[in-house]
């Protein structure tokens, strides 16, 4: 089927046209967005679960936006579609039960970026040596204090700061992870930083 006809048209009239009756824009729209979803899915890997089975959650997440959007209210059919796809995609990886910890580069990106934010001594980084000047024993032990460490984490961290810190480690800012919990942008912030806090007294 030859979609280019529907190349320059914007995404908001395509959506008016599809509900006209123009079945095969559902089709054009799909294909035009899946990389979109393929980029989502591999940004929301490291919370578990299968890279294929993500992007399959995503198109599910973008038919949605296609079925849901109302011109009227929304913003544009790009910035719906986004917030549709990853918040059927965390959704799915919340009801997996896959997740049981993050793993040892996350928390060490995330205290990382504790320290570089505030301008304060990055001392996890210093604290850290190469894993190549380790021995197998020490290696072991490394293990052994990250996996007390996720631990002390979990318990410090309320129900709803443990959705936030999971797709803040996605790389997401406060006000995207905002719009996909559907809460507020200034409490999704001030959870943040009581996050950053909380992990700061648990690693000192």
């Amino acid at each position: 089927m030859n979609n280019e006809k529907y190349m320059d048209i914007p995404d908001e009239e395509l959506i008016v046209r599809l509900r006209d009756g123009e079945r095969e824009i559902t089709e054009f729209i799909m294909d035009k967005y899946k990389n979109l979803v393929k980029n989502k899915a591999k940004a929301m890997f490291i919370l578990g679960a299968d890279t294929e089975d993500l992007i399959q959650e995503g198109m599910i997440g973008l038919f949605k936006a296609l079925r849901d959007y109302d011109l009227g209210r929304d913003a544009s059919f790009h910035t719906f579609a986004d917030l549709c796809i990853s918040r059927q995609i965390y959704t799915a990886v919340q009801a997996s039960n896959r997740k049981k910890h993050m793993p040892l580069n996350t928390y060490i990106s995330l205290y990382s970026n504790i320290a570089e934010s505030e301008g304060e001594e990055a001392y996890l980084v210093e604290a850290l040596q190469s894993a190549a000047d380790k021995s197998p024993e020490e290696l072991m032990i490394d293990k052994e204090n990250v996996a007390g460490l996720e631990k002390a984490i979990e318990q410090a961290l309320s129900p709803f700061e443990k959705q936030v810190l999971d797709l803040y480690v996605t790389g997401m800012s406060y006000v995207q992870i905002a719009r996909i919990l559907d809460r507020d942008e200034k409490s999704t912030d001030n959870a943040l930083q009581r996050i950053k806090a909380k992990i700061r007294r648990v690693t000192e």
